[in-house]
């Protein structure tokens, strides 16, 4: 069994109610996902996350259609929280979102604990596949959220 590890810091200006805010909004994470996987939530048992929050996706990993259910199974206002695929394309999934006030805004940190299924099959698909794809998806997400959460330092004048 071979676990992997991704882990990705940015730099967020803003103050951390807002920063913490925007992610604790299950739907705003569609703002953040790259297109070509047509993430859609489809249900979320609460309307801000909270220890035992359960959300529900729709994905489409080289256009196959895919489940995903996950748990917030970590919870701390302003902090951090983590969720836990439930149900979904890995054998295990730990997603662990840091938030850290620093002077020019908020550090976020990104920690992904995650296992391929099928064995030498799944390690083989996610050398050739799966690493690039997620590393591409994060790059996504990091310049998104400079957009969202702080436009004009994405557009400068």
């Amino acid at each position: 069994m071979s676990k992997y590890l991704l882990e990705r810091k940015q730099l967020i200006h803003g103050d951390i109610s807002t920063v913490f805010g925007f992610f604790e909004n299950p739907h705003n994470l569609r703002q953040i996902t790259p297109p070509w996987l047509n993430f859609r939530v489809q249900s979320a048992s609460d309307e801000v996350v909270r220890q035992g929050t359960r959300i529900n996706y729709t994905i489409r990993w080289l256009g196959l259609p895919m489940r995903w259910d996950s748990l917030i199974a970590q919870y701390e206002n302003g902090v951090a929280f983590a969720d836990q695929m439930v149900r979904g394309p890995y054998k295990s999934w730990y997603h662990t979102h840091e938030f850290t006030e620093v002077p020019d805004g908020v550090r976020m940190t990104d920690r992904v604990v995650y296992e391929m299924p099928f064995g030498w099959l799944g390690r083989m698909v996610h050398a050739l596949i799966v690493r690039r794809q997620l590393d591409a998806i994060f790059q996504y997400r990091a310049s998104k959220i400079v957009r969202v959460l702080h436009p004009s330092a994405a557009n400068p004048r």
